[in-house]
């Protein structure tokens, strides 16, 4: 399977979370937001220029800014 970052993911498309591209710091973070390694997700809406992305994982709602979103790494289902 191919691994990409989540970003780069079209609205309603499904993916499986495999790593965090971006240290502690940010995979602290995303554990705080309830976002694991392993975790699906699915691209909820997309905001235009350069807005945030709301992704549904585990039954909730979580809106990440792109720069977050480019460094996790993400197998389309």
């Amino acid at each position: 399977m191919e691994t990409i970052e989540l970003i780069k993911l079209q609205v309603n498309e499904k993916a499986r979370i495999v790593s965090f591209d971006g240290g502690h710091q940010l995979a602290l973070k995303l554990r705080q937001y309830g976002l694991f390694v392993g975790d699906r997700v699915r691209i909820v809406r997309s905001a235009p220029f350069n807005g945030p992305i709301l992704i549904e994982s585990n039954g909730r709602e979580i809106a990440l800014g792109k720069g977050i979103a480019g460094k996790i790494m993400v197998e389309k289902n």
